[in-house]
């Protein structure tokens, strides 16, 4: 007998994902970054300004603009509150831990150092929105190499 009570993972999961996208975490632009970057999906048309402060090696803030689809944007959403205050390279593994659940690694989804980003486990299963649920993360790879991994410099 199936419990109606109790509301199945898929849906808390989708609530998680819709709550990001409706309501995003670290929005806008950061009053002080060291570096910014802009990517976009051209095959779907999501995109993202990804603004960082880097100092001592960890990210002191993060902030970003976009627009796309509910998974670009709450996996954006998502990634920002994992990598405030977090040491670059730690920011790194967690980047690498979450293209490990894209690429349907069971561990990985339940490696709960990935939070609520654990959500979109289910997007490696739909190998087209698995570019949407990267492209935060891809720009953060990509911010971190361009401020050199801890550059103090102010732009």
């Amino acid at each position: 007998m199936i419990d109606r009570s109790t509301p199945a993972l898929g849906d808390l999961f989708q609530d998680i994902i819709l709550e990001h996208y409706k309501r995003p975490r670290n929005q806008g632009v950061p009053e002080k970054s060291t570096v910014h970057v802009h990517m976009n999906n051209p095959t779907c048309g999501d995109e993202v300004h990804l603004y960082l402060l880097v100092a001592d090696g960890v990210v002191r803030d993060v902030g970003f603009e976009g627009e796309g689809c509910s998974i670009s944007q709450a996996s954006i959403s998502m990634m920002t509150q994992l990598l405030k205050d977090q040491p670059v390279e730690q920011g790194l593994e967690l980047a690498e831990r979450f293209k490990e659940m894209m690429r349907g690694d069971a561990d990985a989804a339940r490696d709960k150092g990935l939070r609520d980003a654990r959500a979109l486990a289910g997007v490696s299963r739909f190998p087209t929105r698995v570019k949407c649920a990267l492209l935060g993360w891809d720009a953060f790879e990509k911010a971190v190499e361009e401020a050199g991994q801890g550059s103090d410099a102010e732009r």
